[in-house]
């Protein structure tokens, strides 16, 4: 294939229905169920939490996306302030992150599949993917990133149209709940005699909450192929945010609050089930007598998880392509198509993508990874945006956050509290996967290491400090429960301020970061892929 130049396709609309398309996957259709059974009524609090949490973090991406105009914005940042060695890492965080998301839509559309397949695809008492489940599941996958060779004016055409009926799908389904079954009763029937409160803040790491709030950053990944990324990607970024919070609250409180009294009296919350539970909007519409209704959402289960599985391949693909801009990837990566689409990066992450059946063969299990990978991924931008205004304090920015030493500071607590929730052994496994990428790296390219290892000594105390409030946090969550979860909590917003201090004060110097910027903001106006110099 010819070597090409990303295409200027997305304007503002485009941009903000890829967001809005994004956040309105598999979460929403299985979502309300897990949180309703883990955190009862106060479910609905998971999701306001949820949608600030995430809010405080997409203002601070409002200001760093415009400064940042070329697809795969996010693995740039990384470099910015902290050299080659952090910016690395980083990349493997992003990738392991956006990477894991289309199988989890994948995994979603298998899920509702289940409910009207003549094969048992879902074990029905694990929940996990049968043999079946798992090859159909890989199609649904190669499918997604087979739309992706489609120039992208075509994908984002093809998603304008996805996303009215995925907006339209949740609308619909609130006011078909409301009308059949409302019982605002069921608000005062406790999901557990004691911890509400705390399960209602891990279900939004371990139920598919946060998993369904963080598209804005699509706007940021497709920055390089924006007409005005100045004007567009901040209203792109808070306008998904702002779409998605509304619509999320008053599905969670439509379903609470639909579920019939007798249902909820025979296992309470935590025992919820009804016929076709595995799907759980549409079963819920056929136990309370709205079958056409259950069509519909059957026919959405394929259309939401299926449009949001692509644009997250689109984006992952586009981070791997800066990956190898910056020579953290073969160079392979970068080649494009007469279509404007990096085809070998789509296909490594299929690859890759697949490898995530296995170790995580259910929708939840592979959303409590998902979450935390991507929450890990967000939180640099604090550090970055921070940085930023100290060096660069003249630097022209399109959308300037008020308050920003006070609303990033609280964003990087915030992306922590996310990783906390999601438990010790999802953030093992995630520690573990970068300790060991890391140790097979320095092992074959000691020089950057050496050059930059003093930039990224204060990720030893973050991820070890991380990991160990969650070896001594609360039994439920995984730890050895010599701190309830009130108490870790405090101590993760006090590890954050030290850890967001020491990265502030082991940053590169104020001219390595300028010239660093210049160059990306020169090839981000030419559109050319040539590697940036160290």
């Amino acid at each position: 294939m010819a070597q090409g130049k990303l295409r200027k396709d997305a304007g503002l609309v485009g941009l903000l229905f890829v967001g809005v398309s994004t956040m309105i996957g598999s979460g929403w259709l299985l979502g309300p169920m897990h949180s309703a059974r883990d955190a009862g009524p106060l479910s609905i609090g998971s999701w306001a939490i949820a949608a600030l949490v995430v809010g405080l973090i997409a203002l601070v991406y409002a200001e760093l996306g415009p400064l940042f105009t070329r697809s795969g914005g996010l693995m740039y940042m990384s470099l910015i302030t902290h050299g080659r060695l952090v910016g690395r890492i980083w990349s493997w965080i992003l990738f392991l992150a956006y990477v894991s998301i289309a199988p989890v839509e994948a995994m979603a559309v298998v899920t509702y599949a289940n409910n009207y397949s003549p094969v048992a695809m879902v074990h029905p008492q694990t929940q996990l993917l049968t043999a079946m489940g798992v090859l159909v599941a890989v199609a649904v996958l190669a499918l997604l990133t087979a739309l992706n060779f489609l120039v992208l004016r075509l994908i984002l055409l093809l998603n304008t149209l996805a996303t009215w009926i995925k907006v339209c799908a949740p609308i619909g389904t609130i006011i078909v709940l409301l009308i059949y079954s409302h019982h605002p009763e069921n608000l005062a029937v406790a999901a557990h005699a004691s911890g509400n409160v705390a399960n209602m803040l891990t279900a939004i790491s371990t139920a598919g909450v946060f998993f369904s709030l963080f598209g804005f950053t699509q706007a940021i990944q497709l920055a390089g192929e924006t007409e005005n990324p100045a004007r567009n990607i901040p209203i792109a970024v808070i306008g998904t945010i702002i779409i998605g919070a509304l619509i999320f609250v008053l599905v969670q409180y439509a379903f609470v609050t639909a579920i019939p009294p007798d249902i909820l009296a025979k296992g309470g919350w935590s025992g919820l089930s009804f016929k076709g539970a595995a799907g759980p909007m549409a079963g819920l519409a056929m136990t309370l007598g709205a079958s056409f209704w259950a069509l519909a959402l059957y026919a959405d289960a394929i259309i939401s998880p299926a449009f949001c599985g692509y644009i997250w391949s689109t984006a992952t693909a586009r981070m791997l392509m800066a990956s190898a801009d910056e020579k953290f990837a073969s160079s392979g990566m970068m080649k494009i198509n007469r279509h404007g689409v990096p085809w070998v990066a789509l296909i490594v992450s299929f690859c890759v993508g697949l490898l995530f059946f296995f170790p995580f063969p259910s929708w939840q299990k592979l959303v409590d990874y998902a979450s935390s990978a991507t929450v890990l991924s967000y939180g640099l931008g604090c550090v970055v945006l921070l940085q930023m205004r100290r060096v660069m304090p003249k630097l022209k920015r399109p959308f300037r956050l008020w308050q920003a030493w006070v609303i990033a500071p609280l964003a990087f607590i915030a992306s922590n509290f996310i990783l906390f929730w999601a438990g010790f052994t999802t953030m093992s496994f995630l520690f573990a996967i970068l300790i060991a990428a890391l140790a097979v790296y320095l092992v074959f390219n000691s020089g950057e290491g050496t050059r930059d290892w003093r930039h990224a000594l204060w990720l030893i105390p973050y991820f070890g400090g991380m990991w160990f409030l969650g070896w001594i946090g609360p039994q439920s969550m995984g730890g050895k429960n010599w701190l309830n979860i009130y108490w870790d909590m405090l101590a993760v917003a006090v590890l954050s301020l030290v850890i967001l201090y020491i990265a502030l004060n082991t940053s590169v110097s104020a001219e390595r970061s300028e010239a660093y910027y210049a160059k990306v903001v020169e090839a981000g106006e030419s559109g050319s892929m040539e590697v940036l110099p160290d």
